[in-house]
């Protein structure tokens, strides 16, 4: 690299060409050593969680509502996110080796899978709202074809987001070895219109409209107060602050390290493990959606333990596969969840 420090982050998301704070001691180490190791555990436990939401939904919940449909876009969107972390992983503890195209490729995914897991936070975020503060208009609006519409409509945002990071990834000639990463050029300029996208696409936009729907649906909730109710608070909470913890740490240090200049007189080093650290639990909320939006109703819990009773020989998997489902789907359709009572309004 020419005239720059090179600093392998845990992600493409670098910019080799840009003076960059210096890799301490601590850091090499933790990205060498740690990063591999944590993106290894995002990757099973997110593969796994995202996985079963998806059978799920395809075998018991049959794609109802639109609420269904963003829920099996959002686990797609992790899965797609959660897809190239082998790759980094491995590229952190040893070198990039697998060619310029897939540096691109890869680097795509990455970024596809971010923003529209983002969007389709959003999304099922206005689908509650809808629901339960304009139940009226929700009754015609919140239907399967117009939820497949918004999703493919939003996908095609998310894959513009991304091209970008398609045109600009590229494999860089390092002391370490080659290393995949996004080069801006000399100025500036892009690297700062690429950050301020992210974080505004990532986290500022998801963030208002979250505290926007979520007011307004506590607002409806607290008139009428009572166990579900209170339950459905208790829930919303907790999506406002999760996704706050993951999310806000990260996009605060990537606005740090890229507009260094700015906030500090000199280049600040342990600006390097902040944002490897921070990156890595931003990633890891991939593996806490499946948690939020879906494992916390009661309807999911018992669709999952039959779904392991079921598959617990492989012999029985068919009877899982197979004409079992309909009885099952049957037999729980009356049960009283969290995630029906919130998507009805309560």
């Amino acid at each position: 690299m020419d005239g720059s420090i090179g600093i392998d982050y845990t992600t493409p998301f670098d910019y080799d060409d840009a003076p960059q704070p210096e890799e301490t001691p601590v850091s090499q180490e933790f990205y060498s050593h740690v990063v591999p190791t944590l993106y290894s555990l995002v990757f099973i436990f997110g593969l796994l969680g995202n996985t079963l939401v998806v059978l799920v939904l395809f075998l018991f919940k049959k794609f109802r509502s639109m609420t269904d449909i963003f829920l099996l876009n959002l686990a797609i969107s992790d899965l797609l996110f959660i897809v190239s972390l082998p790759f980094w992983a491995y590229a952190a503890g040893n070198k990039w080796v697998f060619g310029s195209t897939m540096c691109k490729i890869l680097s795509a995914v990455y970024d596809t899978g971010f923003y529209s897991g983002s969007f389709f936070i959003i999304l099922l975020t206005i689908d509650r709202y809808l629901a339960i503060v304009h139940a009226v208009f929700a009754m015609k609006a919140r239907t399967v074809l117009y939820g497949t519409l918004t999703s493919g409509f939003t996908w095609g945002l998310a894959s513009l987001a991304s091209v970008p990071t398609l045109m600009f990834s590229m494999v860089q000639k390092r002391k370490e070895g080659p290393r995949c990463s996004l080069s801006t050029g000399e100025t500036n300029t892009l690297k700062h219109l690429l950050v301020s996208m992210r974080v505004i696409l990532g986290l500022i936009v998801p963030w208002l409209i979250m505290l926007f729907c979520y007011v307004k649906i506590l607002m409806v909730l607290m008139k009428n107060r009572n166990d579900k109710k209170m339950k459905a608070i208790r829930l919303i909470f907790v999506i406002m602050v999760v996704y706050s913890i993951f999310w806000v740490p990260y996009n605060v240090t990537l606005l740090l390290i890229t507009y260094q200049d700015s906030f500090f007189t000199h280049s600040n080093d342990n600006l390097v493990l902040a944002f490897q650290v921070t990156e890595t639990i931003a990633m890891s909320h991939c593996c806490i959606n499946p948690v939020i939006y879906a494992f916390v109703g009661e309807k999911f819990r018992k669709y999952l333990s039959t779904l392991f009773r079921k598959c617990t020989v492989v012999s029985r998997c068919k009877v899982c596969l197979g004409a079992g489902l309909p009885s099952l789907e049957r037999s729980f359709s009356s049960i009283s969840t969290l995630e029906h009572d919130i998507s009805t309004g309560l």
